[in-house]
């Protein structure tokens, strides 16, 4: 009982005791972190590999479009592992920030993750004020600096005190219980299927852009990469997820195969990219598009 006193007696002495700007910096961004990790808890897709919102799909099509993609692939292997720490994390960036625990800790995470998020999903957003990851970057940064030149400790230590590790547990136990609390809250989670009839229509290129025998990576509506293929024959698009482990595959002109550069899978994309070499099993998606007027679209 002393120990939940104490953790709450701290939060309220450390709101009490700063000036209104701080306390508008800190809970704007405790309470989106906290956001942040029940739109994801709540999210019946987020940890469902097939749904549009996987985080899978988000992590293969951050490969294609981040300067850092290939750190990537192999995060694409492990992606439920990689979705249930970031939901955790921010859960636990938010709690720590509003309630007082370890904030320069806390601030520093929310930091890093803000960089990361920009690197990933934001980097070529232009002009570049649109793209919110580095705009929170800069914020946590400016409230991580703000801590250091405050209370009784100056400089950039991240320790945290031995009184203080029980309330850090306590902050974790809670950032779980908020994820188990968020699913509980998840529907079901909607098919690929669906979110590709929501996006039909979408243009991807301009079909004089494409020479025949040429191909073109692009993302889907839902975020997922994809190649198109130009023939004699027509226009015909897959789904650049492997079939096996969710890594993506590039074309290769040299064996006119789509590989996987994780663990060597080839697909033939001019035989609706059955599997011709293992480990997957199975061909890849395919994806709907089709030549209406001067463009290519997703149909």
């Amino acid at each position: 009982m002393n120990l939940i006193q104490n953790y709450v007696r701290t939060a309220t002495t450390s709101w009490r005791n700063q000036s209104p700007a701080f306390r508008i910096m800190r809970l704007w961004l405790g309470i989106t972190w906290i956001y942040a990790g029940w739109d994801k808890a709540s999210d019946p897709g987020f940890l469902t590999a097939g749904s549009p919102t996987y985080i899978g799909t988000q992590l293969s099509g951050y490969s294609t479009q981040s300067p850092v993609g290939f750190a990537f692939n192999k995060l694409i292997e492990h992606a439920v592992l990689v979705g249930g720490f970031v939901m955790v994390s921010e859960f636990a960036i938010g709690l720590a920030t509003l309630l007082w625990v370890a904030p320069r800790l806390a601030a520093f995470g929310g930091f890093s993750m803000s960089v990361g998020l920009w690197l990933a999903s934001s980097f070529h957003v232009s002009p570049y004020f649109l793209a919110s990851d580095s705009a929170y970057a800069v914020l946590w940064l400016s409230y991580l600096l703000l801590l250091v030149g405050t209370g009784r400790r100056k400089g950039f230590e991240m320790s945290v005190e031995r009184r203080g590790v029980l309330r850090v547990g306590i902050t974790g136990i809670l950032a779980v219980a908020f994820a188990g609390v968020g699913k509980i809250f998840a529907g079901a989670a909607p098919s690929l299927s669906t979110s590709a009839a929501a996006s039909s229509g979408t243009k991807i290129i301009k079909l004089a852009s494409l020479k025949v025998g040429s191909t073109f990576n692009f993302v889907t509506a839902n975020g997922a990469p994809a190649v198109l293929f130009r023939t004699k024959t027509g226009v015909f698009a897959y789904s650049a997820i492997c079939t096996h482990q969710g890594c993506t595959v590039a074309y290769s002109s040299g064996s006119k195969t789509l590989k996987c550069p994780c663990h060597g899978a080839e697909f033939d994309p001019y035989k609706s990219a059955t599997v011709v070499t293992g480990p997957a099993q199975s061909p890849l998606a395919k994806i709907k598009v089709s030549v209406k007027g001067a463009w290519i679209i997703q149909a």
